[in-house]
């Protein structure tokens, strides 16, 4: 933290003092119950905040796409089974080790800016980083010929076209 090694809980405990200072981590929730009521609460958790932002951003580097997605899909599965109280249940065991394979190469080193409540990732870098300017580039390269995307944008976009006319003529 800050250049310097430590374990998780002095992380945790730098980034909760640190960000409770600059008023991260404070959120106000009007949830549905179980039972079926709305309940509201006020939730702290500045140390969380900047741990989950940060975790965030390695995974945004680390992750393909379709993994990326489908793990944000089921996220929201994954705490309704925590929050109905479905701990032991076998398909939160199975999300788990989902995840935790996702997880082998979300590893790295994050910046974070702490400002006026705001927690914002400013830098991210893994060894295991999915993104390569030299790949990802748009200029002229090597790595593929630029006049290949006019081929794929009409092939990928042809259902839509097919159905736009489609529609024109049925209605």
């Amino acid at each position: 933290m800050n250049r310097r090694r430590c374990g998780i809980s002095g992380v945790f405990h730098f980034n909760t003092t640190n960000a409770a200072r600059n008023g991260v981590g404070r959120t106000d929730v009007v949830e549905n119950r179980l039972v079926g009521m709305k309940s509201r609460g006020i939730y702290e958790t500045p140390g969380g905040t900047v741990l989950y932002e940060a975790h965030r951003a390695l995974e945004s580097l680390t992750l393909d796409r379709d993994t990326m997605h489908y793990k944000q899909m089921l996220a929201l599965r994954y705490a309704e089974l925590v929050y109905y109280g479905k701990w032991y249940h076998p398909l939160r065991e199975a999300l788990d080790a989902f995840v935790a394979n996702t997880q082998r190469n979300v590893t790295g080193t994050v910046r974070i800016k702490l400002y006026k409540g705001n927690c914002t990732a400013v830098g991210v870098k893994s060894p295991y980083s999915l993104y390569r300017e030299d790949i990802a580039t748009f200029s002229g390269d090597e790595v593929y010929n630029q006049f290949d995307a006019e081929g794929f944008i009409n092939l990928f976009g042809l259902p839509e076209k097919i159905g736009a006319k489609f529609r024109k003529t049925r209605f």
